[in-house]
């Protein structure tokens, strides 16, 4: 018995470690790594060497990038710096994602192992309530979550939050499924271990590697969740983002492609960083994927 717990135990180290290799040798993935890098430094180190204030009238409105006396990446249709914008509106996005893709993660994780563990009525009943949501229109729902509460970013968050979830959960039970009846889950079970901890010390860990990579996407999704919501107005107003940056400056956009074009080249570029991580923690946990 004693030699099957030590043997789950290493089996987490060795593929981490074999993981960790293939993953620096997978250039897309390593660059996307170092474009996530660089946006959260942007974000939350760029207010140190740019102080700014994104939200005072700087200059004439609707200058664009290298005009003269305009702030190097131009100005809005009031007359606000656009980098400003870009450096200080990326940590609303990035924490309401965050935020976001943490409350999935434990919705999922919890609903989809209490699911694959224990089979039988409560799978059935919890896979129902996981068909609820899964069926409902994803980004109306968290519209009208948004629209009867106050738009704070703690509110994005749960809306976002509450509609994300049923992919990861279902993941989360396959991974279930297919580890619960392993030789070192029944060794676990031996030495008279609980449930919860068999659950969440023994068996989610091994299930960490697709989990990882669902958690990313995820996180992507919600970042293009709360840059839809802001776009169609449901943004905080006192909180810029990305998002609400391309909202505010739709009118104008024929007349002023630089106050849409760099928020939104800040959004497809972390979106698809997370990505790009997310294809090459696959390609490491999966052998069959690391000749592709």
């Amino acid at each position: 018995m004693t030699d099957l717990v030590i043997d789950s135990g290493e089996m987490n180290v060795a593929p981490t470690r074999e993981a960790w290799r293939m993953f620096v040798r997978n250039k897309a993935a390593v660059g996307g790594l170092i474009i996530l890098i660089g946006v959260i430094l942007m974000t939350y180190l760029g207010p140190l060497f740019y102080d700014q204030d994104p939200t005072r009238i700087v200059a004439r409105p609707i200058q664009g990038p290298g005009t003269e006396d305009a702030p190097l990446l131009g100005t809005d249709y009031l007359g606000r710096d656009v980098l400003a914008g870009v450096i200080n509106g990326g940590s609303t996005t990035l924490r309401v994602a965050a935020v976001a893709a943490l409350l999935i993660a434990f919705i999922g994780m919890t609903i989809g192992a209490l699911a694959g563990f224990y089979g039988g009525w409560v799978d059935n009943l919890l896979m129902r309530f996981t068909e609820i949501f899964q069926v409902l229109p994803a980004l109306l729902f968290s519209m009208v979550v948004v629209a009867l509460f106050d738009p704070t970013p703690t509110t994005i968050s749960i809306a976002i939050g509450i509609v994300l979830w049923p992919q990861l959960a279902r993941l989360t039970r396959a991974e279930f499924l297919r580890l619960k009846n392993l030789e070192f889950v029944k060794a676990e079970r031996a030495i008279g271990a609980s449930d919860l901890h068999i659950m969440f010390k023994v068996i989610l860990p091994n299930a960490f590697p697709p989990l990882i990579v669902a958690f990313t996407l995820v996180m992507g999704s919600a970042i293009l969740f709360e840059a839809y919501l802001a776009f169609l107005g449901l943004g905080d107003p006192n909180e810029l983002s990305w998002g609400l940056m391309i909202g505010l400056n739709r009118p104008t956009f024929l007349t002023s492609w630089w106050t849409i074009t760099f928020p939104g080249l800040a959004i497809f570029l972390t979106v698809l960083s997370l990505s790009l991580i997310g294809d090459g923690i696959q390609d490491a946990y999966n052998p069959k994927l690391r000749g592709r």
